[in-house]
């Protein structure tokens, strides 16, 4: 597609700086910028590009600007990072919808699927499914005997959705997914390890997006719950029973154990591992690598392994790196204080 510097300014309510018809047929990272690409710059350590990108045009925060002419035209908005955002969206909209059932896909007769539904090659649709309008689900997906899949969501190659889940509106799920496979619940006998059947379903609220690779298990009883707007990275595993609130953020290969229940607002770090039946409250901010197994306040940061303050644990670590010289002026002393008993 190609769009002059004009009508991108008018999607983002921008003012131009520079030659309105300066022509766009690309996107470029600022710094391997190219003739007739657009860039953004959002933050001062890039603002040299201003004068050495070779894009045609560059959407610029205005409190970076600071000369009235530029080599680039120039979008000059009060925030470049978002709408540059605004019009990724936008152009992924221009893409296109699939729509329609694709040959190959299997769909039960009790399935119902909504309008202007996408159903890919190789997909199984199982009894009594239902799938919501607008949906897009993308070939060798798997959909269990009564799930519920809201509208204009979108389910990547070969993600699994068992059965009786429940995924809300405007949901994403990334390739290789599992919704729904069973807890990993076991009691020992003098026998070995039973099997305790896992009963429950996993519910996805409203705009969630899971990652690629995750699992999310279904509960024992009940419901595995993740909250509306909770962001999900990829390589994440979710464990039985686990309730988690709205709008929290979870970046790759964290761990949550069975039953933990997590507030609203949380941000977790990568490799971040939480132990099961303990509560997390609001805006909690754990960072990677951490371990947490005790209960969390609201808003507390925690960090290290098991999880304490953040700022208690920088102060710590100060003295860990210098752990061995703090021994041997320890011994030292001892040593010299030994000596003048003696003598």
């Amino acid at each position: 597609m190609e769009f002059t510097a004009s009508q991108i300014a008018s999607f983002i309510n921008g003012r131009i700086i520079g030659d309105e018809e300066a022509l766009i047929t690309g996107v470029s990272p600022i710094e391997n910028g190219e003739t007739g690409h657009l860039s953004f710059i959002a933050q001062d350590r890039f603002s040299h590009f201003l004068d050495t990108s070779r894009c045609s045009v560059l959407i610029v925060s205005e409190k970076l600007l600071v000369k009235d002419t530029y080599n680039p035209t120039i979008i000059a908005v009060k925030d470049a990072y978002l709408s540059f955002q605004v019009l990724m969206n936008l152009y992924q909209e221009m893409q296109g919808r699939r729509e329609g059932i694709e040959d190959g896909s299997s769909i039960h007769p009790t399935a119902m699927i909504g309008d202007k539904a996408y159903i890919g090659a190789f997909t199984y649709v199982s009894e009594k499914a239902k799938i919501g309008e607008g949906t897009q689900i993308y070939p060798h997906v798997y959909i269990g005997k009564g799930v519920k899949v809201g509208k204009n969501c979108k389910i990547d190659s070969g993600a699994r959705i068992y059965d009786y889940c429940i995924i809300g509106d405007n949901c994403v799920i990334h390739s290789n997914t599992v919704v729904g496979g069973d807890g990993f619940g076991f009691q020992p006998t003098a026998d070995g390890f039973k099997k305790i059947p896992q009963l429950g379903n996993v519910i996805i609220e409203d705009d969630v997006e899971i990652g690629s690779n995750c699992s999310i298990d279904r509960a024992t009883i009940g419901s595995t719950i993740i909250g509306k707007g909770t962001k999900i990275d990829n390589l994440i595993q979710i464990a039985h029973n686990v309730k988690i609130g709205q709008n929290n953020v979870i970046a790759a290969q964290a761990g949550i154990a069975g039953s933990t229940t997590i507030g609203n607002w949380n941000q977790i770090g990568g490799q971040v591992g939480i132990v099961g039946h303990i509560n997390i409250g609001d805006q909690v901010k754990i960072q990677a690598q951490s371990g947490v197994n005790n209960n969390v306040e609201d808003k507390e940061v925690l960090y290290g392994s098991p999880a304490i303050s953040a700022s208690d644990f920088r102060r710590n670590y100060v003295h860990f790196r210098n752990f061995t010289e703090i021994v041997s002026r320890i011994n030292n002393l001892e040593n010299n204080s030994k000596d003048k008993t003696n003598e």
